[in-house]
């Protein structure tokens, strides 16, 4: 079984992910380094012609009016070089980004619906949400700006650096000695921020998921008075969710100050030194004034990296998330025989969630071919688990559940979605039109078949409908949670699999719809194995054999008649629910 949330890259994936990410795109990349590399050399020039102003001016010899205007447009001339040298690499930096977050994207949609049908039914909702929704935001965000950002804030820090060398030994070590507690800041901060901001992250998450289950649960929470549990753990996910993000709050109300006064002592060093080395004749006064504008300069590459390396550290938790999908252990496609038939056999199952009791205890059920079977049973019995078994999304702990003697969960899915589908009352409606939400599981369907797939499950509404088959979903037209549940059993008719497994797929409807739907599936799909999670004891009736589970056993099976006379746990059912069944439901 898997664990209860999705794995998260470890640092080394995640540089491996980047560079491949640099490397798919490394035209945008170079170009991005050349450009940025002649804006941050343009952009040298400014305080070195300044030096020689200061320096000529000093001097005062010869036409020092003209050299201060030439030396001056040569400044003016170099800094529109530099601004528009910079601009484009920005424009090529954002387009880089936008290409990036793309992939990111496709990466994390392809990894998702390539999960293994046990992971995705089994991880938190609000997981999974987070990631595809905040996670890759805040990526996609973040490549867009850090990349063209942070490589030319590196390249103009660098070269500033290495002027400052150039220009006089002595001054650029004392500036070099300075920055160190640059270093020391960045140390301390980037050691406690990963595991800081992957917490905040996954509380996050747990939260997201905590409102996602409460608000989708809310009848069931209402009806079972279960309010206080949910606010308690509402409250602690919220309480959780504030000491994580109050824990990085802390980490950068450390940094930001720290770094603030470390970038300000380049600056004060080198005209300390500057000072005394001038009056011992070993530098002029250009020649300092020149190396505290470079270093002056250097604030601003050093406060966009400190700006980005707080940023980064969310985001990077956010790439760890996003990226985890690839290390999803992937299930192995097991060689399995093509089903020799229709006959599901269900042989000794016993299956329990994540290691806890079984919730079926030694389960045997022949189902043959044709045979319309409801299941029947109190809450947490066990019916769900028997059906999701059935429809190949989980293995059971021991014992075999196979069809055509072959088990299907072994199948591939385009063969098991052939044999079996599984249809809940939780269904998906895309936001386009009606007819390419039906043509999902059939493309080829004409739209006489797309008609006459909502005929059979009493969907009349499509004649109101402004547009026909052309109405969209969510912009022309929206659609209630009985319309939603025809439209998907819609697609049920138009995928027309051997065995299907109804588990609550008819509970939006009201007790008469209900019916006339499923008779009139049992119509359609004559013939075919219908496999009914039984919740109105009506359905049962009108099966042609009930099984009766009472936790997780196999208690009783046999004909609505059978099981009548027998006296047992159905009888029992039976009698209570048609003495309180509204009789003028029943057509």
């Amino acid at each position: 079984m898997m664990s209860a949330t999705l794995p998260v890259a470890k640092p080394a994936q995640i540089r491996a992910a980047a560079w491949a990410d640099l490397r798919a795109d490394q035209g945008a990349v170079a170009g991005l380094l050349l450009l940025n590399s002649l804006a941050s050399a343009a952009g040298l020039a400014g305080p070195w012609l300044l030096g020689r102003i200061v320096d000529a001016v000093r001097a005062g010899s010869g036409d020092v009016l003209g050299t201060v205007d030439r030396l001056a447009l040569g400044v003016v001339v170099f800094t529109v070089v530099q601004t528009l040298l910079a601009r484009w690499a920005l424009a090529v930096g954002y387009r880089f980004g936008e290409r990036t977050a793309a992939r990111v994207r496709d990466r994390f949609l392809t990894r998702t619906l390539a999960l293994p049908p046990s992971v995705a039914e089994h991880v938190p909702a609000g997981d999974l949400i987070a990631r595809g929704s905040i996670d890759a935001s805040v990526v996609a965000n973040t490549l867009r700006r850090a990349v063209p950002e942070v490589l030319v804030a590196l390249v103009q820090a660098l070269l500033l650096i290495v002027a400052v060398l150039v220009l006089n030994p002595l001054l650029g070590l004392c500036g070099l000695v300075c920055l160190l507690g640059v270093g020391a800041a960045l140390r301390w901060y980037l050691r406690r921020a990963r595991p800081a901001y992957l917490t905040e992250a996954a509380t996050g998450a747990r939260l997201a998921d905590v409102v996602t289950s409460t608000a989708k649960g809310a009848r069931t929470i209402e009806a079972l008075a279960l309010e206080s549990r949910r606010a308690e753990a509402a409250d602690r996910a919220v309480a959780d969710a504030r000491a994580a993000r109050l824990r990085t709050l802390r980490l950068r109300t450390v940094l930001f100050p720290s770094l603030d006064v470390s970038c300000a002592l380049p600056v004060v060093g080198v005209l300390l030194a500057g000072g005394v080395l001038h009056a011992n004749g070993v530098v002029s006064v250009g020649v300092v004034v020149t190396a505290t504008v470079y270093l002056r300069q250097l604030v601003g590459p050093l406060d966009t990296l400190t700006l980005w390396v707080e940023q980064l550290q969310g985001a990077i938790a956010s790439y760890a998330r996003v990226e985890g999908l690839a290390e999803v252990p992937r299930e192995e496609p097991r060689p399995a025989a093509a089903p020799d038939g229709d006959r599901t056999e269900v042989s000794g199952v016993r299956y329990a969630y994540d290691g806890g009791r079984d919730v079926l205890r030694g389960v045997d059920l022949v189902v043959r071919p044709g045979e319309r079977l409801a299941v029947i049973g109190p809450s947490g019995a066990g019916k769900s688990t028997l059906a999701r078994l059935l429809a190949g999304l989980d293995r059971p702990r021991t014992g075999t559940v196979t069809v055509g003697g072959t088990p299907v969960a072994d199948l591939p899915p385009d063969r098991l979605r052939e044999q079996v589908v599984l249809v809940t009352q939780d269904h998906h409606v895309f936001h386009d039109t009606v007819r390419d939400n039906l043509r999902v599981v059939r493309p080829s369907a004409t739209d006489e078949e797309l008609r006459a797939a909502l005929e059979a499950v009493g969907a009349r509404w499509i004649d109101d409908l402004p547009q026909d088959l052309d109405t969209k979903v969510g912009a022309d037209i929206g659609l209630d949670g009985a319309r939603a549940q025809q439209l998907s059993l819609a697609r049920l008719v138009l995928a027309d699999p051997h065995t299907l497994i109804l588990d609550e797929a008819t509970a939006l409807l009201d007790p008469r719809t209900a019916r006339q739907t499923e008779r009139s599936l049992a119509a359609v799909l004559h013939g075919r194995t219908v496999i009914a999670i039984a919740h109105r004891l009506q359905t049962a009736h009108d099966a042609d054999r009930i099984a009766v589970l009472e936790a997780g056993e196999l208690v009783e099976l046999g004909t609505h008649d059978e099981l009548v006379r027998a006296g047992g746990p159905y009888e029992r059912h039976w009698r209570s629910w048609h003495g309180e069944y509204d009789e003028h439901n029943d057509p």
